[in-house]
C-alpha cells in the first residue's frame, strides 16, 4: 500500500541534530512560558444568579480573551500578577487580579447599570446565540412573561399581535383547529406561507409539539441576512422556540385556571314571531307554521362551556447538572356541542456535565397527546335554512325530519354520528456540547419528531347524511410521519482587544418518511360495530381501501462569521448548500448567501452631547437569498405511472384489471422558490426609557411553483409542476416599547406593533409555459354558482385579488347594478396589521390587556351572498336585514358582497393580586382572565377574522360559522422556590 507520508524527508546527520536542538529549545520557551501563566476558570451571573452569555473575559493590555459559553462559563489562560476584566452589556465591570492564591473556579456576580437592558438580552439566530445589541438582522424577540396567555388550544396564539410583520390569524373558533401563520406577506402560489419552526435547535418541527407553558423565548428571524443559514427552508423567515431549562436549585409551580365560555356572535336571522309576520304581512298561504321558536344556531351550541387547564412544572438544578419536568392538561368543550377538545402533555430535559465539565450533555422529551371530535360544517349552512318554527324533536321524541335539498335538521346531523380523532406528537433530542482550546465549542445534536393521527367515523343507519343512503357508513384512518436529524457544527469565539470575531461551520442531514391508510364501508346489517369492525359492511367498492408512503432527504453544509468592531461596528455573512432528493436532477444543490452590517452610532465620540436621551442608536442593512422547497413534494421531479379508470383484458389469466398510465410528467430542472431581500432596519432608545425598531424591507421571489397546462404530445400528461412566477412584497414594520413608569410601587410598560405589507404579482409564464390568469376561490357548491371563481392570480395585482363585476347597488325593482365586465373589486391583503398592549403593576397588584387588528382586507361574505336571496322564503329563513335590503334578485356574484373586514380585537384583560412569601424566590398570584371581550368592527358576518391563506377559498366566509368564543376564568399560580 502507498503512504503518501513517506515522500516528506526528515533532517538527516549534522542537520537532524540541529533540528532537535530547535524543537527542545521551542518546547522549553513553551514550558517557561506556561509556568509563568495560570488556568482560571469561572462562571458570570447576574445580580440574580442567572448566567450570562457572552460575557467578556479579556487580560488588561493584552489581546488574550474569552467569552462566557451559554452556562455563563469560561477558561482563560493569564499570567501572573495580570488583571482579567470581566464585562457586559448593561452591567458594570469586574476587575480581578491573578496572584498565585487566585483560587478556580471562581463565581464573578456582575451589577446591573443604568443601561438600557435592551441591548443584554441574548437571541438565538440558528446554530448559536448572540448579544441583541450585536445583531445586524432583523429579528424579533418576547419572552415567555410577555406571550399571550389564557386558553391557547394552538401554540401559534401565543404571538397574536406580538411581533410586527407576523400575521397570526385563527379563523374558527373551534378548539381543534390550528392557526395560520404569515411572515411578511406569502411568498409561495402553492407552496407553504409558514415560517420554518425550530425548537431548541430541532428545525421543521411541529410547533404544537411545545406547550406554551414550556417556552422560555420565541426570536423570529425575519430578513434574509437572518434566515439564510436555513437555505432552502428560510424563505418564509424562521420562529425559533426556546424552551425553558434548568436554573440552580430547586422550584415547584403550578398554574391552573377555569374558565366559562359562550359564543360571542350569531347570524342575525329571522325570529319564529317575525318570519310569522313576515307570513302574515304577505299573505303567504303556502307556508308552513310548524307551531314552535326554535333558534337553531342556539340548540346547536352549549349555554355556557367549560374550560380547564392545568400545569405543574417541577426541576432542579446544580454546577453539574440538572433535570426539569412539566405534565400539564388541558379540556376544552368548545361552545359547539360534541366538539371538546382533551390534551395531555409531558416534557423532561436534563443536562450533565462531564470530564472536568469540558462537556456538557443535554437530553429532552416533549409529548402530547390529542383527542377530539371533528365536526361536520355542514351544519352551519342547515341552521340557516331551516324555518325558525320546525320543531328540533317531533311528538315521538324523534328528531324532525323535512324533505328538502340542504334542509336536513342540523342537531341531528350533530348527534347521530361518531367521530374520534387523535393525534400524538413525540419530539427528543440529545445533544453534547464539548469546549475545547479555550475558544471552540463543538455541537452534536441528534433528534427524532414523530406525529401520527388517528381518525374514526361512524354514520349510523338511521343518520340522515350518508347513514341512511350507505345503509351505514364507517370509516378508518391513519397517518404518520417521521424526522430524524443529525447536526454537527463547532463555533469559535475570540475577544481580540477591541474586536470580536465569531465563526460556525457545520453539516446537516435530515430523513423524513411519511406513510398511512384508510379504509371505509358501508352496508352495514347492525350499528354496534360502529368503525371498529369495517369487515361487517357488506358493499365493496373501488376505493374503500388505499395507503400511501413516502420519503425525502436534506443534505446541508453551512457557515457563519461575524465580526464586531468595538461594539460598534459589525458584519455578519452566512452561506448554506442545500442538496435535496426533491429536486430535479439539473439542480439537486442550492447555495443561499446572505450578508448583513450595523453601525452602532451611539458609540461614536460626536453622540456624546445625546447620551442623555438617545441611549441607543443603530442602522442595520443586509441582503440575502433563501428558498422554500415545500412545494415540491416527494418524486415531483420524476415520472411517475398511476392506476386510471380504465382497464384492459389478461388473455393469459381470463381476466380484467386495472391498467397503469402516466399521471406526472417529469422535470429534471424543478428546483426550490428563490426570495431575495433586502432589510434595512432602525433600532433606538430613547430616555432609558423607550425603545424600539423600524424595518424596511422588499423581498422578490423568483421561480415560483405552479402547475402549467402542457400540450400532448410532446407530453404524456397535460400538466406539469414548473417554475417560472415571480412576486414581490415590500414593507415597513414598526415596534415600540416603553417603559411609562418604574419604582419601588409602580411598573407601567406598554407595547405596540405595526406593519404594513404590499403584495403584487410581477411574473406568470415564459417562453416554455404560459398563463394569463389562474383562477382561485371556487363557487362551486353555492346555489346557481357551479364551475364559478370568485379571485384570480393575475400579473400586476397581488394573491387575492377579487376578480367580478362591480356593482353600483339596486335598482328601482331592487335588481343589481352591475358593471358591463368583470374587473378587480378588492383583494383579501390587508392595508396593515397592529397589536398594542399595556400592563400596570401597583403593588401586588397587576392590571394588563392587549389587543391586536388587521385593517383594509376585504372579505367575500358568501353566507350572506347565499341568504339574501328572495327565493327563500317562506320555506328557508333569512336574516332580519334582508328584509330591509329591497333585493329582489338571484344571488349575483360581484362587489355587493364584498365586505370590509378591518378589525380590532380586545384580545385579554387580566387582573390580578400576588401574595408574596418570606422566601423571596416563592410567591403565590390569583388572577381574572377575560378572552375575546370586544370585536371593533363593520364587518356583517359572524366574525372578521378569516382565512386569508391558499389559494382556494382565501378571503371568504362561507358558512364557516363556528362562534368565536367569549371566556372568563379564574386561576392561580403558584411558584415554590428553594
Amino acid at each position: 500500500m502507498d503512504n503518501k507520508y513517506s515522500q516528506i524527508n526528515f533532517p538527516k546527520g549534522k542537520t537532524r541534530t540541529y533540528f532537535v536542538l530547535i524543537v527542545v529549545l521551542f518546547f522549553l520557551t513553551l514550558t517557561i512560558h506556561a509556568q509563568e501563566k495560570r488556568t482560571v476558570s469561572g462562571t458570570v451571573v447576574d445580580n440574580t444568579g442567572v448566567a450570562l452569555v457572552g460575557a467578556t473575559i479579556l487580560e488588561a493590555k493584552t489581546n488574550n480573551g474569552t467569552t462566557t459559553d451559554f452556562d455563563g462559563k469560561f477558561k482563560i489562560d493569564a499570567a501572573l500578577g495580570s488583571t482579567i476584566e470581566v464585562s457586559y452589556i448593561g452591567f458594570t465591570s469586574e476587575k480581578l487580579q491573578i496572584t498565585a492564591s487566585t483560587k478556580s473556579p471562581l463565581e464573578i456576580t456582575l451589577q446591573e447599570d443604568t443601561f438600557a437592558l435592551d441591548a443584554v438580552e441574548i437571541v438565538a439566530i440558528g446554530y448559536g446565540t448572540m448579544r441583541k445589541s450585536d445583531l445586524t438582522g432583523a429579528i424579533s424577540s418576547i419572552s415567555s412573561e410577555d406571550l399571550v396567555k389564557g386558553t391557547i388550544t394552538s401554540t401559534e396564539q401565543v404571538l397574536q399581535g406580538k411581533i410586527a410583520g407576523l400575521v397570526v390569524t385563527q379563523d374558527t373558533g373551534d378548539p381543534s383547529s390550528g392557526s395560520s401563520l404569515r411572515l411578511r406577506g406569502g411568498t409561495s402560489l402553492t407552496a407553504s406561507n409558514s415560517p420554518l419552526i425550530v425548537v431548541d435547535g430541532i428545525a421543521g418541527v411541529d410547533i404544537n409539539v411545545v406547550q406554551p407553558a414550556d417556552i422560555k423565548s420565541i426570536d423570529i428571524l425575519k430578513d434574509a441576512s437572518a434566515t439564510a443559514i436555513y437555505g432552502s427552508r428560510g424563505a418564509n423567515g424562521v420562529i425559533i422556540i426556546t424552551t425553558k431549562s434548568t436554573k440552580k436549585g430547586a422550584s415547584f409551580n403550578y398554574n391552573g385556571f377555569t374558565g366559562i365560555s359562550y359564543a360571542s356572535n350569531h347570524l342575525d336571522m329571522l325570529s319564529a314571531n317575525q318570519w310569522r309576520g313576515y307570513v302574515r304581512e304577505n299573505n303567504l298561504t303556502d307556508a308552513i307554521d310548524f307551531g314552535t321558536n326554535t333558534n337553531w344556531q342556539k340548540e346547536l351550541e352549549l349555554t355556557t362551556a367549560l374550560t380547564q387547564s392545568h400545569t405543574i412544572n417541577m426541576a432542579s438544578g446544580s454546577e453539574n447538572g440538572g433535570l426539569r419536568a412539566s405534565i400539564s392538561y388541558l379540556k376544552n368543550e368548545g361552545t359547539v356541542k360534541t366538539t371538546q377538545l382533551e390534551r395531555l402533555s409531558a416534557s423532561l430535559n436534563t443536562y450533565q456535565y462531564v470530564l472536568d465539565k469540558a462537556v456538557k450533555i443535554d437530553a429532552g422529551l416533549f409529548a402530547n397527546i390529542d383527542k377530539w371530535h371533528p365536526l361536520d360544517y355542514r351544519i352551519f349552512e342547515r341552521s340557516f335554512n331551516l324555518n325558525p318554527t320546525i320543531p328540533v324533536y317531533n311528538a315521538n321524541g324523534e328528531f324532525t325530519s323535512v324533505g328538502g335539498t340542504l334542509y336536513e335538521n342540523p342537531v341531528e346531523i350533530l348527534t347521530n354520528r361518531n367521530a374520534d380523532n387523535k393525534r400524538n406528537r413525540l419530539l427528543g433530542y440529545f445533544k453534547t456540547e464539548a469546549n475545547f482550546l479555550n475558544d471552540f465549542q463543538a455541537v452534536l445534536n441528534l433528534s427524532l419528531e414523530h406525529n401520527a393521527t388517528t381518525g374514526n367515523t361512524y354514520k349510523p343507519t338511521y343518520a340522515v347524511l350518508e347513514g341512511r343512503s350507505e345503509n351505514g357508513y364507517g370509516q378508518k384512518t391513519y397517518g404518520e410521519y417521521t424526522t430524524m436529524q443529525v447536526e454537527a457544527y463547532v463555533n469559535y469565539t475570540k475577544s481580540l482587544g477591541k474586536s470580536n470575531v465569531n465563526g460556525m461551520v457545520g453539516y446537516s442531514y435530515l430523513d423524513n418518511s411519511y406513510e398511512g391508510f384508510g379504509a371505509q364501508r358501508s352496508g352495514f346489517v347492525t350499528d354496534l360495530f360502529e368503525y371498529n369492525n369495517l369487515a361487517a359492511g357488506q358493499d365493496y367498492r373501488l376505493g374503500d381501501v388505499y395507503s400511501y408512503k413516502g420519503k425525502s432527504t436534506l443534505a446541508s453544509l453551512f457557515a457563519r462569521a461575524n465580526y464586531a468592531y468595538v461594539s460598534k461596528y459589525m458584519v455578519t455573512a452566512t452561506i448554506r448548500k442545500d442538496g435535496s432528493s426533491r429536486f430535479g436532477a439539473n439542480n439537486k444543490w442550492g447555495v443561499f448567501p446572505s450578508a448583513s452590517v450595523a453601525w452602532k452610532v451611539t458609540g461614536e465620540d460626536f453622540m456624546q452631547s445625546t447620551e442623555n436621551w438617545l441611549t441607543n442608536l443603530k442602522f442595520r442593512a443586509g441582503y440575502g437569498v433563501t428558498g422554500n422547497q415545500d412545494g415540491i413534494g416527494e418524486y415531483k421531479s420524476l415520472s411517475i405511472l398511476g392506476v386510471g379508470g380504465d382497464s384492459y383484458y389478461d388473455p393469459a389469466t381470463g381476466t380484467w384489471s386495472l391498467a397503469y398510465s402516466p399521471a406526472q410528467n417529469p422535470n429534471p430542472d424543478l428546483k426550490w422558490e428563490s426570495t431575495a431581500q433586502l432589510n434595512i432596519g432602525v433600532d433606538f432608545s430613547l430616555f432609558n426609557k423607550i425603545t424600539g425598531s423600524v424595518e424596511w424591507y422588499n423581498k422578490r421571489t423568483n421561480d415560483l411553483l405552479y402547475t402549467y397546462e402542457v400540450p400532448q404530445p410532446p407530453y404524456l400528461v397535460g400538466t406539469i409542476l414548473a417554475n417560472v412566477g415571480e412576486l414581490t412584497n415590500k414593507g415597513l414594520e414598526v415596534t415600540l416599547n416603553a417603559n411609562i413608569i418604574q419604582n419601588d410601587k409602580i411598573n407601567w410598560n406598554a407595547n405596540l406593533t405595526f406593519a404594513k405589507n404590499t403584495q403584487k404579482i410581477e411574473k406568470l409564464s415564459n417562453q416554455v409555459y404560459e398563463t394569463d390568469i389562474i383562477y382561485s376561490g371556487s363557487l362551486h357548491g353555492l346555489s346557481g354558482m357551479s364551475n364559478q371563481f370568485s379571485q384570480i392570480i393575475k400579473e400586476g395585482y397581488p394573491v387575492g385579488t377579487f376578480w367580478g363585476y362591480e356593482s353600483s347597488g339596486l335598482d328601482e325593482n331592487g335588481a343589481f347594478i352591475l358593471s358591463d365586465e368583470k374587473t378587480a373589486i378588492g383583494n383579501v391583503q390587508p392595508d396593515f396589521t397592529l397589536g398594542f398592549g399595556m400592563d400596570f403593576t401597583y403593588n401586588n397588584f397587576d392590571l394588563g390587556f392587549t389587543t391586536y387588528g388587521s385593517f383594509g382586507q376585504q372579505v367575500l361574505n358568501a353566507t350572506n351572498m347565499m341568504l339574501y336571496d328572495p327565493n327563500r322564503l317562506p320555506a328557508n329563513n333569512v336574516p332580519d336585514d334582508f328584509l330591509k335590503s329591497g333585493i329582489t334578485s338571484a344571488p349575483t356574484f360581484s362587489s355587493y358582497w364584498i365586505e370590509d373586514a378591518s378589525f380590532l380585537r380586545l384580545q385579554t384583560v387580566s387582573f390580578g393580586y400576588t401574595i408574596p412569601f418570606k422566601n423571596s424566590t416563592s410567591k403565590l398570584r390569583l388572577y381574572v382572565l377575560g378572552e375575546n371581550l370586544a370585536v371593533f368592527t363593520n364587518y356583517k358576518g359572524v366574525d372578521p377574522e378569516v382565512n386569508l391563506t391558499g389559494l382556494s377559498n382565501p378571503g371568504m366566509d362561507r358558512f364557516n360559522n363556528y362562534p368565536r368564543p367569549t371566556t372568563v376564568s379564574l386561576g392561580l399560580n403558584l411558584n415554590l422556590g428553594y
